[in-house]
């Protein structure tokens, strides 16, 4: 199969949307399927897939623009600025089939007409949510009545149970990197992080749905504790002074590569997420396969991805997380492998497998007559 994921953030940011198509894309093309990325970020060495750089201005620059429809964040704005080049880029003879995550500009001109021949089909996937293709069953005088797509992937239950009867849908969740993540000796002066404390991490954008204030309280209760935090976002200077005031000296937050994030999960003692709108959480998965105690807010699709023996609890509530992370820091070594277990089960060889299935049942679809797109 020829297939394209689309994205402005692709080889630009390294969160949870982007990891999780290059992931697919790189599992995809050892199985000997033809593999473009289009990403304003840069080309790097040695990748198995195919890589276009289209321009976009980066999100932060719009991190204080007025939102409203069809720009509702500063990621619909990058994601504009991001279409002229991405149009120029785009051949849609070159392609069997379309992938992205972003709505709508992208989801527009990947589904556009074309004077000749046929447009590839295309596929949704629901990284940063089922907004589009829900809102589409409802809001009728939004954008969102222009949403379309020939495949839907929803990357958890609730999304796959609210949208199957209107959308061609398959439940295929995120995955992890086992070979990457795995357990190992912890580094913690590589990251400034001190020796003799616990040290709780939370791996998360800092933005308002990831809660990391809610963390910050939380951890301010344990008095040995020290949290770590990898992720940048606009709240960064929120989230700074928050640290000052509850944490003095007890915090620390990190932007690091890519592949030094195992490390960081070998450098800390329990995982916290306190999220409780999360499209999936691949984070959960990485703790898991480097045998990390998590807690996280206790609802259906977090014991989806973790079980039953995790550490969930209410995260409205600081002291149940406070507590949550001292039974966690009780736990001993009786879930680790048990963590390290589940977690193969999310493997990207085995999740690129089921969109690889996927993709080609929706083009023998797309090619059949009788079959409606």
């Amino acid at each position: 199969m020829r297939i394209l994921f689309a994205l402005p953030g692709l080889h630009r940011y390294n969160r949870g949307a982007e990891l999780a198509f290059i992931s697919v894309a790189r599992e995809l093309s050892k199985l000997g399927d033809s593999v473009t990325l289009i990403g304003s970020g840069t080309l790097k060495a040695q990748t198995p897939y195919r890589f276009l750089q289209a321009a976009s201005i980066r999100r932060e620059y719009f991190e204080r623009y007025p939102f409203f429809p069809a720009l509702r964040n500063e990621c619909c704005y990058e994601e504009l600025t991001f279409v002229p080049s991405l149009a120029w880029r785009f051949r849609p003879d070159d392609y069997d089939i379309t992938v992205t995550c972003s709505y709508p500009f992208i989801n527009w001109i990947l589904r556009r007409p074309v004077l000749r021949g046929s447009r590839p089909p295309h596929i949704f996937v629901t990284q940063n949510g089922d907004w589009p293709a829900f809102a589409k069953q409802s809001e009728s005088k939004s954008e969102y009545r222009f949403f379309g797509c020939d495949g839907l992937v929803c990357i958890n239950p609730d999304y796959f149970e609210r949208n199957k009867d209107a959308w061609n849908c398959r439940l295929i969740p995120n995955g992890v990197d086992c070979d990457r993540f795995r357990p190992g000796p912890a580094r913690r002066d590589e990251f400034g992080i001190p020796e003799d404390r616990f040290t709780v991490l939370m791996v998360s954008a800092l933005i308002p749905s990831k809660r990391v204030e809610v963390g910050i309280e939380a951890v301010s209760r344990i008095s040995d504790a020290h949290l770590v935090v990898a992720g940048d976002g606009p709240l960064r200077t929120a989230i700074a002074a928050e640290a000052a005031e509850r944490l003095p000296g007890r915090f620390t937050r990190l932007s690091i590569a890519p592949e030094k994030m195992p490390i960081l999960y070998h450098s800390a003692d329990a995982f916290l997420h306190c999220s409780k709108d999360e499209s999936f959480g691949s984070v959960f998965a990485e703790a898991m396969a480097c045998g990390l105690p998590i807690v996280a807010h206790n609802m259906p699709r977090v014991r989806w991805i973790v079980g039953e023996d995790e550490f969930l609890v209410d995260t409205n509530d600081a002291s149940a997380i406070a507590k949550g992370i001292e039974r966690a820091r009780h736990s001993g070594n009786a879930g680790k492998l048990k963590r390290i277990e589940r977690a193969r089960d999310f493997s990207w060889a085995k999740i690129a497998g089921k969109y690889r299935h996927f993709f080609a049942d929706v083009i023998s679809g797309c090619n059949d007559p009788t079959i409606a797109s």
